[in-house]
């Protein structure tokens, strides 16, 4: 392995199957706040949950579109899960965002389509907090009644575009915010309540 490699996780079959869980988890239970607690080292500025999340899904035949594609993080992806790059977000099926300022429109993503809605992309995006900051009162499938999920670190107009992502459902993207170790699902499904709703 090339020394400048960050090692990947230390029990592969072991660190998957967890970090698979955890976010099978937090997408059944959106807005739920998920820890993963791995050995794992990812090269600055990945965080561990967006690492292991992505170590975990992304393979060979999962087109991703990465801001932080340049050395030494994507080069440590495509060693460790063999991820094709892509230049352009709707050519990728997985996105990786450590900047949220790079995240622009959900709409630029592939949808998928109204035959086949499971061919959507899946976003990996880290904020700065998840449990402190601003709330988002979510509704939906999984949840009874309503959920709080504080977030910080997403950019200002993500409600407006997370209400035209759902309202394409069953078309439409889904969503896992990592910051540090924690993970919390956000599905094509489920709303983002406005004040008074």
């Amino acid at each position: 392995m090339n020394d400048d490699l960050s090692p990947g996780f230390a029990d592969p079959v072991g660190g998957a199957q967890l970090t698979f869980r955890a976010v099978l988890t937090a997408l059944a239970e959106p807005g739920t706040v998920n820890e993963l607690a791995l050995a794992l080292a990812p090269p600055a500025p990945l965080g561990l949950a967006a690492a292991a999340t992505a170590l975990s899904l992304l393979d060979g035949d999962t087109p991703l579109w990465c801001d932080l594609a340049s050395r030494p993080v994507g080069p440590f992806l495509r060693f460790h899960t063999g991820v094709p790059l892509v230049d352009a977000p709707e050519q990728a099926r997985f996105a990786l965002i450590g900047d949220t300022a790079a995240l622009g429109s959900l709409a630029q993503f592939d949808a998928g389509t109204d035959e086949y809605p499971d061919r959507s992309a899946s976003l990996i995006v880290a904020v700065t907090h998840l449990g402190a900051g601003a709330a988002l009162m979510l509704r939906g499938p999984g949840i009874k009644e309503r959920r709080r999920l504080a977030v910080a670190g997403l950019p200002s107009g993500f409600r407006a575009e997370w209400r035209a992502n759902h309202a394409r459902f069953p078309r439409g993207i889904d969503v896992i915010l990592t910051a540090g170790d924690r993970l919390a699902c956000l599905p094509r499904s489920v709303e983002i309540l406005e004040e008074g709703d």
